[in-house]
């Protein structure tokens, strides 16, 4: 079993590109991990919550990005506390940058699903619960990964793996995933 000890490990991607099975299997790889659902953090919100859409409000895109303020704290909370904290959650184009430098913990790494369209769309067709249709196509979200996500940590297409060799991919790749040269640190609180 691999230690990594206090550290953070974001996990995204698209709806249904694996994210929620494969920080799971990781998470229970390690030795003190805990999985934190970054989704869970947008279900808080009971009344008021407006969803995010391709074409957001102000109010949806605020609600975003608190909800990732959130859940970098909890990372760091538990991370300070020694555990390894493998957060999952969709976090893309302009919003990867700041909420990586939310995070303070050391080390962090970041790790991004990304299967091929043809493949999102299959795991959708198979999921029980749906987030494509409505106002998110596949390939509407699938071109703000590719084309507007900064290029930084482990990028894994994983249309032919099954999770397990995902997370092998992981821990083989934990060198390109740490993520180096953040705006913020421990040293800036």
């Amino acid at each position: 079993m691999q230690e990594l000890g206090s550290a953070v490990v974001l996990i995204t991607g698209v709806m249904a590109s694996g994210k929620s099975t494969v920080a799971q299997l990781l998470a229970e790889r390690l030795p003190r991990s805990v999985h934190l659902r970054g989704d869970g953090f947008r279900r808080m919100i009971v009344s008021g919550r407006e969803e995010f859409t391709p074409q957001p409000s102000a109010e949806a895109t605020a609600q975003l990005r608190l909800r990732y303020q959130a859940s970098a704290a909890v990372a760091d909370l538990y991370a300070e506390a020694g555990w390894t904290v493998v957060v999952q959650d969709v976090v893309l184009g302009e919003h990867l940058d700041a909420y990586l430098d939310a995070v303070t913990t050391e080390p962090l790494y970041l790790v991004v699903l990304a299967p091929t369209p043809d493949e999102i769309a299959k795991r959708e067709a198979g999921r029980r619960k749906h987030g494509y249709g409505g106002p998110w196509a596949v390939e509407t979200l699938d071109e703000a990964l590719r084309h507007d996500t900064p290029r930084r940590g482990l990028w894994l297409d994983t249309s032919h793996q099954t999770p397990d060799q995902t997370v092998d991919r992981i821990l083989a790749g934990l060198t390109t995933a740490r993520v180096t040269g953040r705006v913020r640190s421990r040293a800036d609180h």
